[in-house]
């Protein structure tokens, strides 16, 4: 086990356990000037107004955060959003970072050449007191990827394909280093989006070497270097590689030609296949088709939606939502489809370039930021029984409200549910996925 001094913690509404923990103690937080806070999980997106509890809930973190004199990002504050999506573009998250967060997908943060990972509510509490965490180290693992991805497939694509191809437990135990041209050509919020999900295949977290690409995204961020900082920071960044002949417990090695737009299935992120594809057959699949009301060997391609979802820390950035709007322009929905941008700086950039509007036009819903749709516990739901096309990272059984059945996919995929009201490959459309 190695102790490890922590350099960014970052908190949502949950982390009151961890603070009532302290009091019970009689400890303050060690580190306040390395702590944020930030209202995501349990903010209403979809207009309806929060409950006493999540009210509650939201309070709660203003007065810890008040009390201990930490920054929080709360309801109101232009920079509040999803923890995942605002504090990365607030320039707090940086390469060499470590960083925790009593949420599994702080792997998100790795994009950027942080190690990064979620830790629960005990953790949370020590990290508080202490700004330290015993860890014991995870083994190496390298996942390459060659070649470009085709038009029309995206970091979500991919991220569902490697999935798909190792199962959520084929990197239990490790640290997933991506590499490999296809990674190297992502911005980093496609990046994102690929950590973000390395969580479903097991992982402890997953990083992206930071270059060029990695210092010019992080340029006048508001708590990114500055001045002779900024140029020191970049000479250290630049060190951050792996060493020349490095050996990882496991190798996976993707071939980026072979990635098509892909949709999940059944209830678990690894039950997805290519659009073209179909449900699988055979007595292993059977109960997640049976939840999900599909047949085996019938075409996932033309499967009904009701709603659809763009949204969650996986793909809610600017990015997500021009390569959806993209496809929806000029188009209608033929089911509700609900926008919640990652934060509130990305949803009022999306008002100034006209973005926003262009959802509205098309028939959406343009929510507030938050975790919204992704995880039932703010209010927003799908209904039991109800099919949703969503750009989030889980589709277990009741993770969007009970009994609802869960698509993950792309933005540019759920754009297109949202046109033609049926899983359908982006690809038929004709438009420009990514730019």
């Amino acid at each position: 086990m190695d102790l490890l001094a922590v350099d960014r913690h970052y908190l949502h509404e949950g982390s009151h356990h961890a603070f009532a923990r302290l009091a019970e103690m009689s400890l303050s937080v060690r580190r306040p000037d390395l702590t944020f806070g930030v209202a995501d999980h349990y903010v209403p997106t979809s207009g309806a107004p929060a409950t006493d509890v999540i009210a509650g809930m939201i309070e709660k973190l203003d007065r810890n955060g008040a009390a201990h004199g930490l920054s929080v990002f709360g309801r109101g504050d232009p920079r509040q959003g999803i923890v995942h999506v605002a504090m990365p573009e607030q320039g707090l998250t940086l390469p060499g970072n470590i960083i925790v967060c009593g949420d599994s997908h702080t792997a998100t943060h790795g994009a950027l050449g942080a190690w990064a990972f979620g830790i629960g509510a005990s953790e949370v509490a020590h990290v508080l007191a202490t700004q330290t965490l015993w860890q014991a180290p995870p083994k190496p693992m390298r996942i390459t990827v060659t070649g470009r991805l085709a038009e029309g497939v995206t970091a979500k694509d991919l991220s569902l394909h490697i999935i798909a191809t190792i199962r959520t437990d084929g990197a239990a135990g490790h640290a997933v280093e991506y590499a490999g041209g296809a990674i190297t050509a992502l911005s980093v919020e496609s990046r994102m989006t690929l950590c973000n999900m390395t969580i479903e295949m097991g992982a402890r977290a997953g990083i992206v070497p930071p270059d060029a690409t990695t210092a010019e995204w992080l340029l006048d961020r508001p708590y990114a270097p500055k001045g002779a900082a900024r140029v020191q920071a970049e000479s250290d960044w630049a060190i951050l590689a792996s060493d020349e002949g490095a050996r990882y417990a496991r190798e996976v090695t993707i071939a980026a030609a072979e990635v098509a737009p892909m949709v999940t299935w059944g209830t678990s992120p690894d039950e997805a296949v290519a659009v073209t594809g179909i449900v699988p057959l055979g007595e292993d699949t059977a109960e997640s088709r049976t939840y999900m009301d599909l047949e085996g060997g019938q075409p996932i391609e033309g499967v009904p939606v009701d709603m659809v979802f763009i949204g969650s820390c996986t793909n809610a950035r600017l990015s997500d939502l021009h390569e959806a709007a993209r496809v929806l322009k000029g188009g209608r929905t033929q089911v509700p489809l609900l926008v919640s941008p990652g934060s509130t700086a990305i949803a009022m950039e999306a008002e100034r370039i006209g973005l926003a509007d262009v959802f509205r036009a098309a028939g959406a819903r343009w929510g507030a930021s938050g975790c919204s749709l992704c995880v039932g516990m703010n209010g927003d739901l799908v209904a039991p029984g109800t099919r949703c096309a969503s750009t989030s990272n889980r589709n277990f059984r009741g993770r969007q409200g009970p009994g609802a059945r869960t698509h993950l996919m792309s933005p540019a995929m759920a754009a297109a549910a949202a046109l033609t009201g049926r899983i359908t490959d982006v690809r038929r459309l004709d438009v420009e996925v990514r730019s």
